[in-house]
């Protein structure tokens, strides 16, 4: 049988919100470290930590009432904060684009006597400072494009078909086994070596 994966943190995170937007209820920590290993299928001791992460990024709001503090998410909600933030974060990769073409032009004009100089050497690393910094904004805006529900679903549908695909490719190969086993009087292992298949051939679970 396949082996299973840890979950990843963003997975872990996506998980977490489908507990808040599916019951639309405020809940203790508690009761999370209750609901989240058994359906969700996160370990009571990241928790804590997958929740304040939500609350740091504001895709959860939390309030103390006396001694307690409450945790809760809608769908609206998430999904307004995941559009601001995506459409700020657009604003500033286009900004360091911009700028990243300007030095691209400066070292251009630069270039044109190749001789080392002051201004060379400082747009140069100005050209890498700016380079780091889209590639982080790029990261980042990819991470909260991957919580947005739309898309979710849409990776929840590929990830199905591709998982459907798989497993039909994988009883075809174990047909076509079964008949040169019974044709050709062959070992399983004969069989898996003479065709390149793999010994942990399986079908993918759900």
């Amino acid at each position: 049988m396949s082996k299973k994966r840890g979950v990843s943190a963003e997975e872990k995170r996506v998980r977490m919100l489908e507990i808040f937007h599916h019951s639309k209820d405020f809940f203790q920590l508690k009761e999370l470290e209750k609901i989240a290993p058994k359906e969700k299928g996160i370990t009571v001791q990241s928790v804590k930590e997958v929740v304040q992460s939500l609350v740091d990024d504001h895709l959860v709001d939390s309030e103390k009432i006396g001694t307690s503090i409450y945790y809760w998410s809608f769908p609206s909600k998430a999904k307004n904060t995941q559009k601001r933030k995506v459409n700020d974060l657009q604003n500033e990769v286009e900004e360091c684009s911009r700028k990243l073409k300007k030095v691209e032009d400066a070292i251009a004009n630069e270039s044109i006597g190749r001789e080392p100089s002051d201004e060379r050497t400082q747009v140069l690393s100005m050209l890498e400072k700016l380079e780091k910094e889209e590639e982080n904004l790029k990261k980042e805006l990819q991470r909260y494009r991957d919580f947005d529900p739309e898309y979710i679903a849409q990776l929840k549908t590929e990830t199905r078909d591709l998982r459907t695909a798989s497993n039909r490719w994988t009883e075809n190969i174990y047909t076509l086994k079964s008949y040169i086993k019974n044709t050709f009087q062959m070992e399983n292992d004969i069989v898996d070596q003479n065709f390149n298949i793999p010994a942990d051939l399986d079908y993918i679970e759900n």
